[in-house]
């Protein structure tokens, strides 16, 4: 096998919960991540001795700084690999949206390697590599809905879901993750979510009582430096949305519907103040 194509899905966060601030200067968290069906693809093709990447966004780098760079170079490192790849992103994720744009990337070009070399590693094992890279990169290795704790890279599944109906909105602006959380502070934390209650109705496929968990701790950062994302939260219940919550840092927002039909009609709606809009349902993999 010389190229190979790998689907690369965005994320979105339905709880963040922030617990404290670790000694290493990270977050503890408690948060949990599920995959849409908003993909970027990534193609990559034995080439050479050097890596490169190429791009069709004019907002990531194509080099060294680029996650699917730093990923390449990481798995022949580690894995004592010699030859370069040539990788080609087609980017559908919006950048700097809370998306998991870059990680998810990283991830896929870390599982298509695994695959184009015919290692066979371990989820195990590319997870650990995927912990050098960035905290949502292991993440996106695994699987649709997981329950992350730490910075993000201790996972335990969460068993299949429903489908959700979901519309994304984001904003015409990028927010800074590192910002948001330097300026979270306790002292305007709200009540912790209940997780073992999310992860019943979860289970169950109760999905009024899945959105009335939902829970993002930095939306108090975000949402005080960008009144938008109140608005927009707003917007998506006021014409059919059940809950709206920020994901990640932002500021992207959701809405979770009750059925797709009244998801087209809010996107339909949205489509005419906003340019990015996204009518999306949940990503399940079939392998």
């Amino acid at each position: 096998m010389k190229k190979l194509i790998v689907e690369a899905p965005a994320k979105i966060n339905l709880i963040l919960n922030i617990l404290h601030k670790r000694n290493d200067g990270y977050h503890e968290l408690e948060t949990i991540m599920h995959q849409i069906n908003l993909i970027d693809i990534i193609s990559i093709e034995l080439s050479g001795k050097d890596i490169t990447v190429a791009t069709n966004s004019k907002l990531i780098p194509s080099g060294q700084e680029n996650l699917a760079y730093k990923a390449a170079a990481l798995f022949m490192e580690k894995n004592g690999i010699k030859a370069g790849v040539n990788i080609i992103i087609e980017k559908n994720i919006p950048v700097g949206a809370g998306l998991a744009g870059g990680s998810t990337d990283a991830a896929a070009v870390l599982s298509g390697l695994n695959r184009l070399f015919g290692l066979q590693l371990s989820l195990t094992t590319l997870q650990k590599m995927a912990a050098e890279i960035g905290s949502d990169v292991a993440f996106c290795l695994s699987s649709t809905t997981v329950l992350a704790r730490g910075r993000g890279e201790k996972l335990n599944t969460v068993a299949k879901g429903p489908e959700l109906n979901l519309v994304l909105v984001v904003p015409e602006f990028q927010v800074s993750t590192a910002e948001v959380y330097q300026n979270y502070k306790f002292d305007n934390k709200q009540q912790s979510p209940d997780i073992a209650a999310f992860i019943k109705a979860w289970q169950d496929c109760n999905i009024i009582e899945i959105a009335s968990q939902l829970n993002n701790d930095l939306e108090s950062v975000t949402t005080k430096k960008y009144h938008e994302i109140n608005l927009i939260k707003d917007q998506l219940k006021e014409i059919g949305a059940i809950n709206a919550l920020m994901s990640g840092s932002g500021p992207s927002v959701f809405g979770i519907f009750p059925d797709q039909y009244k998801a087209e009609i809010a996107a339909n709606v949205l489509q005419k103040t906003y340019r990015q809009v996204f009518l999306v349902t949940s990503y399940y993999r079939s392998d």
